[in-house]
């Protein structure tokens, strides 16, 4: 009876295939496929960058959820750990010269590129989720070197930045419904620095998640010893 059992995904599996594999062998060998609805659709929207009008536009649910998922995970890792093993924790002492000098001179052009990649994401490779990783990046690079929190650097103050994309996305969604549009409709006037704007706030808070989903899964230092 076992046998039987576990015979059944097998065939499953292998039917899965076959069907896959004749949709795939039936598709045309050269297909111009949605590009240029793409491109047309970019155009008239005064975005010269497709990704990003796919992303933030035609997508602009999907990409609501993705940043609302992210942001939930944020919350929940943290929620898991003491205050003090979360943001606010300090993973080692000072690093020796090398990765300090490494951290010094790499993380001001790491902010410098996030930036570059927010601004040249609409006409070119680039945007919020790029950009927000290499600001997490950056920062992880900073606490790896035991760079001190700055005192303006608040609890709240950290909350804020994690929380500002989501709702600025929201609010740039719900928005259009005041002035008798649908959802996510964005004016055609101000679209392109209406998506600059959200982009920018976007990366702020993606940075700031990666930083934090580090710091508070990370083990080891000195400060976790002295918690527990």
């Amino acid at each position: 009876m076992r046998d039987r059992i576990r015979v059944v995904p097998l065939v499953a599996a292998i039917a899965l295939f076959a069907i896959i594999s004749s949709t795939v062998l039936d598709l045309p060998r050269e297909s111009a496929g949605l590009s240029e609805e793409m491109i047309g659709g970019a155009a008239a929207i005064h975005v010269n960058n497709v990704v990003t009008a796919v992303l933030l536009d035609f997508r602009g649910y999907d990409t609501l959820l993705e940043i609302s998922v992210l942001m939930l995970a944020t919350v929940a890792v943290l929620s898991l750990r003491d205050p003090r093993l979360g943001t606010r924790r300090r993973l080692t002492g000072t690093a020796d010269l090398i990765l300090r000098s490494l951290g010094e001179a790499v993380t001001p052009i790491m902010m410098v590129v996030a930036g570059y990649l927010v601004w040249v994401g609409s006409t070119k490779p680039g945007g919020a989720f790029q950009a927000g990783a290499v600001l997490g990046a950056g920062g992880i690079l900073l606490a790896l070197t035991g760079w001190v929190r700055p005192s303006w650097a608040r609890h709240s103050v950290i909350r804020l930045v994690l929380s500002v994309g989501l709702l600025a996305f929201i609010a740039v969604s719900v928005t259009p419904i005041l002035a008798g549009r649908t959802l996510l409709d964005y004016s055609d006037d101000m679209r392109h620095i209406v998506l600059l704007i959200l982009e920018s706030i976007l990366t702020l808070s993606i940075g700031a998640s990666m930083l934090s989903l580090f710091l508070a899964s990370a083990s080891g230092g000195e400060e976790d010893e002295e918690a527990s």
